[in-house]
């Protein structure tokens, strides 16, 4: 929990907490996600450039229905909690989806730790990125439709172009499709950029994060403390599940702790332009604050070093 890039983190919360003019400029922003995407994409592609892509398919179909069962799962939960049908399923869609970031930062951790793992397992967050998203979807429409007797329908083309054409799909998947046909001899020439650099890359990152997430305390005080609850205790019952699906699947325990974090994850890039799309009327700054104001820092200070411990039992 004390890797310099989530000490990265806290240093950006403590920034807005104390209401420190520290900004990074949008613009940079926006090439940080572009450049983690890439890189992400690329490393992952490097590893299916050396292994046939068909011993693959039933990892890749068993991650897809993980992610797709999610939001099943998640939604009600949160009606208990207390969300209105659209709320909870708008918030289920954020948890069906995966944060790439967060990845990222327990891939690092399981390096760190030197734990065995499967070196495609970038291939994995492209898999999970739009399945939860699209049954989330469906499940705030027909919430709508049960809520006011809307006829209205999903416009299927515009969620399709969303979740399969957006940014963060679009790049992993693009990262992923050059590092399997350039190969190794390929990316060696940028390696200098995309491969050594993506830490430090990372941290810097990780800061911007934390500034964002510290501006969500105010929106984490007007919902309550059921939302906090909520962020905090769904995770870990998400990552059993991740876990369970990674022991079946036979991975190592590397594997397993990068697929329970995915599963435990919550998606605050792809979702909210989705969600924007085909149910605007979904509370995006409840579903924002939750996903990036407790479940986020949540995985990074406690998730992350908690499901490295209990991967040993499921391996």
């Amino acid at each position: 929990m004390f890797d310099v890039v989530v000490l990265f983190f806290a240093l950006g919360v403590f920034a807005r907490v104390v209401k420190s003019d520290l900004r990074l400029p949008e613009a940079l922003y926006e090439t940080l996600t572009i450049y983690l995407l890439l890189a992400i994409g690329l490393k992952g592609g490097l590893e299916l450039s050396r292994q046939p892509l068909m011993d693959l398919l039933p990892q890749v179909g068993a991650v897809v229905l993980l992610g797709a069962l999610i939001p099943l799962a998640v939604a009600p939960l949160l009606r208990l909690a207390g969300l209105s049908a659209v709320d909870a399923a708008g918030l289920s869609a954020h948890y069906g989806s995966v944060s790439v970031v967060t990845f990222a930062v327990a891939l690092t951790a399981v390096q760190a730790a030197q734990l065995p793992h499967e070196s495609h397992a970038a291939l994995w967050v492209a898999a999970m990125e739009a399945p939860g998203l699209v049954v989330g979807i469906v499940l705030a429409r027909l919430a709508l439709k049960k809520q006011d007797g809307s006829k209205g329908g999903i416009r299927w083309d515009l969620l399709a172009h969303e979740v399969l054409l957006g940014k963060s799909v679009l790049l992993l998947l693009g990262g992923l499709l050059i590092g399997a046909v350039a190969g190794d001899a390929g990316v060696k020439p940028i390696q200098a950029v995309f491969i050594d650099p993506f830490k430090g890359v990372l941290a810097l990152f990780l800061l911007e994060l934390g500034l964002v997430a510290g501006g969500q305390i105010g929106a984490l005080r007007r919902h309550g403390l059921k939302l906090i609850l909520v962020g905090c205790l769904v995770p870990p019952l998400l990552a059993v599940a991740g876990a369970f699906t990674g022991q079946l699947l036979g991975l190592q325990v590397g594997g397993v702790v990068l697929l329970a974090t995915l599963a435990a994850s919550a998606s605050y890039i792809a979702a909210p332009a989705a969600l924007r799309v085909a149910v605007p009327q979904a509370n995006a700054g409840l579903a924002i604050a939750c996903a990036l104001g407790v479940t986020f820092p949540f995985n990074l200070l406690v998730g992350i070093p908690l499901y490295i411990q209990l991967a040993p039992w499921f391996t």
